[in-house]
């Protein structure tokens, strides 16, 4: 019963340290001017990289920045400093981003921008390799999102969202729109859609029932949940808008000649919460052996050794992750003067 107690309760840890994640910067690619922006929660905007030709941007889990390059063919990797790297060429006119829960990059290529019926999607293993996943498409545009079941949304230019089962098949989850492009969803699974055309964002239940969040807009382009859940919104005319979930509009940021792609950076719990996940997990886990009787692993007692000693348990790693070796050093000796063994509880 124990186990099952501190078990639960790392997950309630876990969750609450994602809730109260700190703020994150938004990214934004400028297609006119060829940047990607940087925007930090308290105003400042900064260029991230330059002499490109943005469309879509996206994270992958480890905080690497994938900007799909429409006038090269490249998909660009950004480190968290800003180092760039190609990790893919040779795609006719890039658009649409976005990573699937195994780690692999998805691609939306228009193919021919005078030509419909040339649109395919790829895939991109961690390592580079890519497959067509799917092909055919009429008009790509900005918009690629995964829902949590692991089924892609695509925008098309030609009026449709199309919906794509995990093995590729395809089937159309809305139509009748004017140019749909960024796609978003929200914390319950509901689909956001700018509508270019309309000058609308159009909400869409799991079922697929559609009503207005929001109009007035002058051509929407990129869309973008914060981890708060307000949706932000880039405007073909120079603007970045931020929705509450009640839909009130705030203007976030302007200045912008062709803000397309808006991607938030991935957030960090702060150390307070890492330290506090690390005692809720020694608790949880010392209860574990307890009541299994699990064999201990050695722990180093000196700061001076390796820090890999310490990857036997989540309280040791967040410990260490919280900060440096002094703060590691210090919460293995509390831990320790509290009663504790001398050892990692096991994983």
């Amino acid at each position: 019963m124990k186990s099952s107690i501190g078990i639960l309760t790392i997950v309630q840890v876990i969750a609450l340290a994602q809730v109260r994640a700190t703020a994150q910067s938004l990214f934004v690619s400028d297609a006119s001017r060829g940047n990607i922006y940087e925007l930090t929660p308290a105003g400042t905007r900064s260029i991230f990289a330059s002499s490109l030709a943005p469309v879509g941007v996206a994270f992958d889990r480890t905080g690497n920045l994938y900007e799909a390059d429409y006038g090269s063919g490249h998909i660009y990797e950004f480190t968290p400093g800003g180092i760039r790297s190609i990790f893919a060429s040779g795609l006719n006119f890039p658009v649409g981003l976005a990573f699937d829960g195994a780690g692999n990059l998805f691609v939306s290529d228009v193919g021919n921008p005078n030509s419909a019926g040339f649109g395919t999607i790829y895939r991109f293993a961690p390592n580079g390799t890519r497959s067509i996943f799917a092909s055919g498409l009429p008009y790509p545009t900005l918009g690629l999102v995964f829902d949590e079941s692991g089924n892609l949304y695509e925008s098309d230019s030609s009026g449709n969202i199309f919906e794509f089962s995990p093995d590729g098949t395809r089937s159309t989850f809305a139509n009748g729109l004017a140019a749909p492009w960024g796609l978003a969803f929200d914390s319950v699974g509901n689909l956001y859609e700018a509508d270019e055309g309309s000058g609308n964002i159009y909400e869409f239940a799991p079922n697929g029932l559609r009503s207005t969040f929001a109009s007035g807009l002058a051509g929407p382009h990129g869309l973008a949940f914060d981890s708060a859940g307000d949706l932000f919104a880039s405007e073909n005319l120079f603007n970045i808008y931020e929705f509450a979930p009640n839909g009130t509009r705030s203007s976030y940021a302007s200045g912008f000649e062709s803000p397309w792609g808006l991607a938030f950076a991935v957030p960090e719990p702060s150390a307070g919460m890492l330290i506090g996940l690390g005692s809720i997990a020694l608790l949880a886990f010392r209860n574990r052996r307890v009541q299994l009787g699990a064999t201990a692993h050695p722990v180093a007692t000196s700061c001076h050794q390796s820090a890999a000693t310490f990857s036997h348990s989540d309280f040791c790693f967040a410990a260490q992750r919280a900060g440096g070796a002094d703060a590691h050093c210090q919460n293995i000796a509390a831990w320790q003067s509290a009663g504790a063994t001398r050892e990692c509880p096991p994983p």
